[in-house]
């Protein structure tokens, strides 16, 4: 099993830019809106977040999409 752990940057305001990345991470993860509250309030204290445990194929293919809107990302195995 790999898991994705993503960490975020802080930005200093929102914008219609983040609320997609949002949206296109919660859809890469599969998660509901609560999961992905989680997920960025465990980020944004302490900096970074497992999002996906998973065969590697996927957690790879997870890590990809959330790479592309600016996260940065580690896949690890487990």
């Amino acid at each position: 099993m790999s898991a994705v752990q993503a960490r975020a940057e802080v930005r200093p305001s929102p914008e219609v830019e983040e609320v997609v990345e949002e949206a296109v991470a919660q859809k890469a993860i599969a998660c509901s809106e609560a999961e992905g509250w989680e997920i960025a309030w465990q980020v944004h204290n302490t900096g970074k977040a497992v999002v996906k445990i998973g065969p590697e194929a996927e957690c790879v293919r997870v890590g990809n999409i959330l790479a592309s809107i600016g996260l940065i990302v580690t896949v690890v195995q487990s």
